[in-house]
């Protein structure tokens, strides 16, 4: 591995935060900050002297509220998102596979909606960063934030199963204490995206979890749609 990788953990909200760094310039990009370890972030990005140039994320979260503002005020990062997020104030909306730069890194944005409309997935070879599109031995809701089975679906099935194997797969949440799987893994032993299962059957399976809304659901939405600024 040719850079520099940190993956970070909120345990309220089981949010993976991750860190990348170009050994050479020392400019780095965080994947989906969570607000309350903003500290921990900038102490870690401090520690490792890099120079944080973008702050990236695979959606508008809807359990925790991002630090992306309070990263660019404070480090001048810019802010990228899809260009299907609806975000208000991000620096760069981008196009499906449209390619960042952060000093030698160059990072593909995949377009993989379906949990909400601007899902976007971070694809660095061989590492995907896939939020809530594509979990471990599982999948992002679908039954609310735009979401669609159907989406979503096409989204893993066509976009992300299209990848090599070897791929490895970095989630934006677990609950079960994993940290990381590959495409390999996912198409042969996910319960509801593996290559066996049909269309009808995941849908089946997502109209059916009967989960309860998360608890930050009204706060988050609102101020992710605006880099995470919470009105008083």
């Amino acid at each position: 591995m040719d850079f520099i990788f940190r993956q970070l953990f909120d345990s309220e909200s089981s949010t993976y935060t991750y860190i990348l760094g170009d050994v050479g310039t020392r400019e780095a990009l965080i994947i989906d900050p969570v607000r309350e370890q903003v500290d921990r972030d900038l102490q870690i990005l401090n520690e490792l002297n890099l120079t944080l140039k973008w702050v990236l994320e695979t959606h508008v979260h809807a359990d925790h509220v991002t630090s992306s503002g309070l990263l660019r005020e404070k480090t001048g990062a810019q802010i990228a998102l899809g260009d299907q997020s609806g975000v208000e104030n991000a620096d760069l909306l981008l196009a499906d596979e449209q390619v960042l730069k952060c000093g030698s890194l160059e990072i593909k944005a995949i377009q993989t909606p379906g949990h909400t409309n601007g899902c976007t997935s971070f694809y660095l070879n061989p590492y995907l960063f896939t939020g809530d599109t594509l979990m471990i031995r599982g999948c992002g809701r679908t039954d609310f934030q735009q979401g669609s089975p159907e989406t979503l679906f096409k989204s893993v099935r066509e976009k992300l199963f299209s990848l090599p194997d070897e791929t490895l797969v970095w989630p934006g949440h677990d609950y079960k204490g994993r940290t990381c799987s590959s495409i390999d893994e996912e198409k042969q032993h996910n319960p509801r995206l593996k290559l066996e299962n049909s269309l009808e059957q995941f849908k089946s399976i997502m109209d059916n979890l009967n989960l309860a809304y998360p608890k930050k659901l009204d706060i988050a939405v609102p101020a992710n749609l605006k880099s995470g600024s919470i009105e008083p």
